[in-house]
């Protein structure tokens, strides 16, 4: 089994996303309690795509993320590096326009997207910073991006219990219903260790987007930031 190390490296992040992937929206759905649909109810809601537009879905994993907006009118790419997640989304998806890319090399020239999107897949980016220029590069003057991310709970005795779930429940659960548990000891442990929701918001900014804003669901366990490329 294949467990990813803090320092996410590429190639150890995709073999462990490629052990999961067929139980991945499952597992996913369990840990966090139901919530998972809604946080994804939000991000269609935050991105709002409308029809005729073209939209960079980014960490798509099996393209479970991408239905919204296919639904709203939307061209939408679905793209992952996890081989095993677009095996997987294909089988279940195979109308989806699945695509093959690393974060921080993306495979798609300049100014393409309407609207660019990734959601719980920044975390597991090996540069973060390279990433957010890469989809500002990809998207449209004008355009916008919507991260959704597990972040920092705002009220401090919920911090408390959240943090006691990632470390001690989080694993034990996810060995009911996953064949890899010790992803998930990866996944505890990468959302201790995540910049909070300011600190992204900054690193937005320094990344060339503009009028960046963020909204906390589920009381900041996860948090939804948007921001728009300059106009030329």
């Amino acid at each position: 089994m294949t467990r990813a190390s803090l320092d996410k490296q590429p190639h150890e992040v995709a073999a462990m996303f490629d052990d999961v992937a067929a139980k991945y929206d499952l597992t996913n759905d369990v840990i966090s309690l139901g919530q998972a649909r809604l946080w994804r109810r939000a991000v269609a809601g935050a991105v709002g795509a409308r029809p005729g537009q073209k939209v960079l879905d980014l960490a798509a994993g099996t393209g479970t993320s991408s239905i919204p907006f296919s639904a709203d009118g939307a061209y939408v790419v679905p793209c992952d590096f996890s081989l095993g997640m677009l095996r997987e989304g294909k089988k279940r998806h195979p109308w989806m326009p699945l695509t093959a890319g690393d974060a921080t090399r993306l495979p798609f020239a300049d100014g393409v997207f309407d609207a660019v999107t990734i959601s719980f897949g920044l975390r597991n980016v090996h540069d973060t910073d390279a990433a957010l220029a890469e989809l500002l590069r990809v998207t449209k003057p004008g355009g916008r991006v919507v991260i959704c991310e597990f972040s920092h709970p705002t009220w401090a005795p919920f911090r408390t219990v959240y943090s006691e779930y990632l470390m001690r429940a989080l694993p034990p659960i996810a060995r009911t219903v996953c064949s890899n548990p010790d992803a998930y000891v990866y996944l505890a442990e990468s959302i201790s260790a995540w910049p909070d929701q300011p600190a992204l918001a900054a690193r937005l900014q320094k990344a060339g987007w503009s009028k960046v804003a963020w909204r906390n669901l589920t009381g900041g366990i996860v948090a939804l930031h948007r921001g728009f490329k300059p106009a030329e």
